[in-house]
């Protein structure tokens, strides 16, 4: 299936025009469109704090506040996108079917970033988040989790370096669990056009399930010849060793399952998918 739709969360503007770039290199390949979407603080959200002790002026006060605050991230957020696609000649208009030509558009909502986000994304193809280590946009990562748990689409860490080219060389990282499986699915499209396809796997990282020859045969049934990439841990760590060995692919997009874990396990313990989210420099798509 082609890639028609992107929906892109810009929280804040440190990453946001980085994540910008990448999802306009990805709508470029694809004649696609990509919604930029920013999701207001309800003001209303403080009003929760009277039962702790604040006076109704104090919550009026802080009420005013945050509702300034959120007209000022809009409103830079909404100059940034404006700035972006004019300095880079994007066609800004809605969505329509069969454009031969990528485009883009820009909604501003207020409301939770977390439920809107995760909605939006089940009608979108794929949703390009800045990377949750980005100073001012830490909170993107409520985002990206958001998209992960709750709308059964594929999710896109760009990074915080643009990168030329997104999809020509894809490595799939393989280890046999439902997620990895997701993974596969979500990458189909870009298997299929890229020059090189790699299966990545370890036996650090191999979990009950087909093993990457498995992988390699199905793949084959749909034409695309996967080469398989054997990679060991460095320093202990399944997340380092599985970025080195894209790198040494030269792989512009990596896929892969995330949290085959609990997300609590790996938040305390660390693990494949959090050594990604943190050190990765290439575009990573993500499946649950």
């Amino acid at each position: 299936m082609a890639i028609r739709k992107l929906l892109l969360p810009l929280t804040g503007t440190a990453a946001g025009e980085a994540a910008l770039s990448t999802a306009l290199t990805i709508a470029r390949g694809w004649n696609a469109h990509v919604l930029a979407l920013h999701v207001r603080v309800d003001s209303r959200d403080v009003a929760p704090l009277a039962g702790e002790g604040l006076s109704g002026a104090m919550i009026e006060e802080m009420m005013s506040a945050t509702e300034k605050e959120s007209n000022d991230r809009a409103h830079a957020v909404r100059s940034m996108f404006e700035r972006f696609v004019a300095r880079h000649d994007v066609v800004v208009e809605e969505a329509r079917p069969g454009a031969d030509h990528a485009s883009a558009s820009f909604a501003s909502v207020t409301g939770r970033e977390e439920d809107i986000v995760a909605q939006q994304a089940r009608l979108a193809d794929l949703t390009v988040v800045p990377h949750p280590d980005s100073g001012d946009d830490v909170s993107s990562s409520d985002a990206l989790h958001a998209v992960l748990f709750d709308s059964g689409r594929p999710v896109l860490i760009s990074p915080q370096t643009p990168q030329p080219t997104i999809g020509s060389r894809v490595c799939l990282a393989w280890n046999g669990t439902a997620e990895s499986a997701s993974s596969v699915q979500a990458a189909m499209p870009w298997m299929e056009r890229a020059g090189a396809v790699a299966l990545l796997s370890a036996e650090g990282y191999q979990r009950r399930g087909p093993g990457s020859p498995d992988a390699a045969a199905y793949l084959a049934l749909h034409g695309i010849h996967a080469s398989i990439v054997s990679f060991k841990s460095i320093g202990g760590s399944v997340g380092a060793g599985l970025l080195a060995a894209a790198a040494d692919f030269g792989c512009d997009m990596l896929s892969m399952g995330a949290y085959s874990h609990s997300r609590l396990r790996q938040l305390i313990l660390g693990g494949v998918t959090r050594h990604v989210l943190e050190n990765a420099k290439l575009p990573v798509m993500m499946n649950r």
